[in-house]
């Protein structure tokens, strides 16, 4: 006899087309489109600011974003970020002078996820990490392309298993696998 919480669940499946969509290698070609797109826009904001001294020198670059989206204007105009917890938390990394060391993590890491999703590695990882600095980008209060690429990034998250399938990805998830399923690498046969 089955349990009750066993007779109670329900579980949905997805629609066909959303399973072909998001997993089926022969759709690989559209999210090899999106990946680089959004590879080489992450690359080359990168690439832009790793000759700048205000990134990756002083940070006095970041500071300036920092400091006008924790502005809070005379009303009847809205300030840049919305929450108050979000501003605190830049107020305080703009008080600790974090922003001459975390100048240089958004470089490396504009530049890092831009190279992993060019080359389709990782993909899932690299589109939620970018997905992330977009998020954080538009919470201090710059929209910009961000609600755009932080879109193609979930969708890429969603597509992980094909998204990379026309990159590296295509190796070395087989060979690594993944934490709820280990690869060739670590003891699957």
């Amino acid at each position: 006899m089955a349990s009750q919480s066993q007779a109670t669940r329900v579980t949905f499946a997805d629609p066909p087309w959303v399973n072909t969509l998001f997993n089926d290698p022969r759709w690989s070609w559209l999210w090899l489109v999106a990946r680089v797109y959004l590879g080489y826009t992450w690359f080359m904001s990168g690439f832009g600011k790793s000759s700048n001294p205000a990134w990756v020198q002083t940070g006095e670059a970041l500071k300036g974003f920092w400091e006008r989206a924790v502005l809070i204007p005379e009303a009847p105009a809205r300030p840049a970020v919305a929450f108050d917890w979000y501003r605190s938390f830049l107020q305080a990394l703009l008080d600790s002078g974090s922003y001459t060391w975390f100048a240089k993590l958004v470089v490396a890491g504009e530049i890092l996820i831009g190279i992993a999703l060019i080359l389709g590695v990782f993909t899932g990882i690299a589109a939620f990490l970018g997905g992330f600095m977009n998020w954080n980008f538009m919470m201090a209060g710059t929209a910009s392309i961000n609600p755009v690429l932080f879109t193609i990034a979930i969708l890429l998250i969603l597509a992980w298993k094909t998204a990379g399938w026309l990159g590296l990805d295509r190796w070395i998830l087989p060979a690594l696998g993944t934490p709820w399923q280990p690869g060739k690498v670590f003891g699957k046969s």
